[in-house]
């Protein structure tokens, strides 16, 4: 079963929170798929992720790139994998339908709005009921991010 870490975004935004977390993925060596819920936003995660320091950048690719199966991070609006990912990330309300085949998926969403705090807790119950071992991520004053709890099916 994957991993499935849900990122509760209050101190700091997805902006500063999504380079981050990309930057460690690639430093596993793991691939990753970001699914954005929004189609018009994958064009302005793919700037940020181009922008987002002026002393890196984190390398990624969207259909407007092509050569999807050679990009280590690929941006898209659709259910697609076709890097191969370890990772998948789901962000503005982006929905983790099939996690076969990874070894994470990152549900991030913005603790600041009830309609998404009310979807991720539907999908924390439908991943547990799936047999998922899962965890639920927030921030502490000091910014650290705090594994608050975990949640398996498994005996």
């Amino acid at each position: 079963m994957t991993e499935v870490y849900f990122y509760h975004l209050e101190r700091q935004p997805l902006e500063t929170v999504l380079p981050q977390l990309l930057e460690k993925t690639l430093a596993r060596g793991w691939r990753a798929v970001v699914h954005i819920g929004v189609a018009e936003r994958v064009e302005a995660v793919s700037t940020l992720l181009w922008s987002y320091r002026e002393d890196s950048f984190v390398p990624h690719g969207t259909a407007a790139d092509g050569r999807a199966a050679r990009q280590p991070i690929w941006l898209t609006a659709n259910s697609d994998r076709p890097n191969a990912p370890h990772v998948s990330f789901f962000l503005d309300g982006a929905e983790p339908a099939s996690l076969e085949g990874l070894e994470r998926a990152i549900v991030m969403f913005d603790g600041n709005l009830p309609d998404s705090v009310a979807q991720a807790r539907d999908w924390w119950r439908r991943m547990t009921s799936e047999g998922h071992a899962v965890s639920y991520w927030r921030q502490d004053e000091a910014g650290r991010w705090r594994n608050m709890a975990e949640r398996s099916s498994q005996p």
